[in-house]
């Protein structure tokens, strides 16, 4: 079996960002060589998600306002946390996106259905954050 590991860092020029990361995977992937296994994929930041989903800015559009509803950025006298920070709502946001995906490598390629792609949430963006990458098989 192999093993392979690789971070990648963006810079998202908003606080909320959603960037299609696929492109990305597609490469470690090739890198790695390994031809049937998982690929996981996790944000390294507490404020921040890896999610699947469709590449449709209308949806985008959508998980924006949907979040934002569920966890208002402002006021942010409405959450505890901002006493120490203003991103509390970035932190729920992230519980409700997610932290990671596990994706099936079947023959070389990530095995998606249909519309399938991956994305780096930002939700407390304008810095610089990680991703890791790690896919293991043979």
């Amino acid at each position: 079996m192999k093993s392979y590991r690789k971070e990648l860092w963006y810079c998202a020029s908003q606080r909320r960002q959603l960037i299609n990361i696929t492109p990305q995977l597609t490469e470690c992937l090739r890198e790695s060589g390994i031809r049937e296994g998982l690929l996981l994929c996790n944000a390294m930041h507490i404020t921040a998600s890896v999610f699947i989903n469709d590449d449709e800015g209308g949806l985008h559009q959508d998980f924006e306002q949907w979040l934002e509803q569920l966890a208002p950025e402002k006021p942010y006298s409405r959450y505890r946390h901002n006493s120490y920070e203003d991103n509390a709502d970035a932190h729920l946001k992230r519980t409700i996106m997610g932290r990671e995906v596990v994706i099936a490598v079947t023959e070389g390629k990530l095995d998606f259905g249909p519309w399938e792609q991956v994305f780096y949430g930002e939700f407390d963006g304008m810095r610089k954050k990680r991703v890791l990458v790690k896919i293991i098989g043979a």
